[in-house]
């Protein structure tokens, strides 16, 4: 194991303990009876993940020069809950049935509404529920964050960043939805919403938090990095989760094969895809994606017309040419040696990954 696994494991155990005390103190604050099932989703969904919008944070702040100080966990932890608080409403308004091979938050309250035999519309009270976990969660990665024991100057002086990170996602996830609903899917309007639904907060945002944290203020060199390592790196990874969404082993990503394609995504492989295709592949294309109702035979379809236009392959390539640029930018960046090799790993351990 090379020293920056290491340091991810414990990295991952660290932000693992810091959130679960964190819901522990939590629980006499909402500690009605009928509160019980809003707090164990949560816990539930916080367990397990990748932990890399934390240690791209850490290793932020350690490469600003910043010491073992025990609240950074607890601070970069907070970025868990922002990414919770987002996937539970991701899965609403995908109508998504699973989340990590598990039933998604909607459809966990959908079921505890038809289990309980209560009135109402069991749908559209999972929906509701699930919401509002997720408004919860968004609210208790605020209050992890100020709380997190950081000094006052420092969370001052990141305090606007971690504001703007918070729009850019909400931003992010209204593109989404506007770029499945009036399908203009160009390669600019793709990479628009892989930056600002996913690579800004997965990796731009953290590893500026953590660099300003350290430095307490905002140097030229820090948004240069972040820009040059952080955003190639983001739009990379939202990349790889497009692949993954289409060609994901549903035994390591924990959703049914081929789930991009029934919600409809508009993402660079299908923008790739149509550019390229012949005007049978495209209306192929145009007439299946979106259908919730597409089976094996239609996803596997689907699959073929990408691989055949080349769009998985130019993706691929994008991919690697993204990490390049990442790679190349931490050359010469004032940071900590042992931070550049991290940073190094964890942009190909990002960009890479299978789940």
């Amino acid at each position: 194991m090379t020293p920056s696994a290491a340091a991810l494991d414990t990295i991952r155990s660290e932000v693992d303990r810091s959130l679960r005390e964190f819901v522990d103190r939590q629980r006499p604050l909402v500690g009605a009876p009928e509160l019980a099932p809003l707090v164990a989703a949560a816990e539930e969904f916080l367990a397990g993940g990748k932990r890399l919008r934390p240690a791209f944070c850490y290793w932020g702040w350690h490469g600003a020069g910043g010491d073992d100080d025990p609240a950074l966990f607890t601070a970069a932890a907070s970025l868990e809950l922002l990414q919770a608080s987002a996937l539970v409403h991701d899965d609403v308004m995908d109508a998504s049935d699973l989340r990590r091979g598990m039933p998604s938050a909607h459809r966990r309250f959908q079921a505890m509404h038809e289990k309980s035999g209560w009135r109402g519309s069991a749908e559209q009270f999972g929906e509701g529920a699930a919401i509002l976990l997720g408004n919860l969660l968004l609210i208790w990665s605020g209050e992890m964050w100020r709380n997190s024991g950081l000094p006052a100057e420092s969370l001052a002086a990141a305090q606007r960043i971690h504001d703007h990170m918070r729009t850019e996602l909400m931003c992010g996830q209204y593109l989404d939805l506007l770029e499945q609903a009036h399908e203009e899917n160009t390669f600019d309007s793709a990479l628009r919403v892989a930056l600002f639904k996913s690579g800004k907060y997965s990796v731009e945002q953290p590893l500026r938090l953590g660099l300003v944290l350290a430095a307490r203020g905002r140097e030229p060199w820090i948004d240069r990095l972040c820009e040059e390592y952080g955003r190639h790196v983001g739009i990379a990874f939202q990349l790889r989760d497009d692949i993954l969404g289409v060609f994901g082993d549903p035994a390591e990503t924990g959703k049914p094969a081929g789930d991009d394609l029934r919600e409809g995504k508009r993402t660079m492989l299908v923008a790739r895809a149509l550019a390229a295709a012949t005007p049978s592949q495209a209306r192929t294309v145009e007439e299946t994606l979106g259908d919730p109702d597409l089976d094996a035979a239609g996803v596997a379809g689907l699959r073929q017309i990408i691989e055949e236009t080349g769009a998985l392959a130019a993706c691929e390539n994008m991919i690697k040419e993204y990490l390049d640029h990442a790679l190349a930018s931490l050359e010469g960046a004032p940071i900590t040696p042992e931070s550049r090799t991290a940073l190094a790993d964890l942009a190909v351990a990002a960009t890479s990954r299978r789940t």
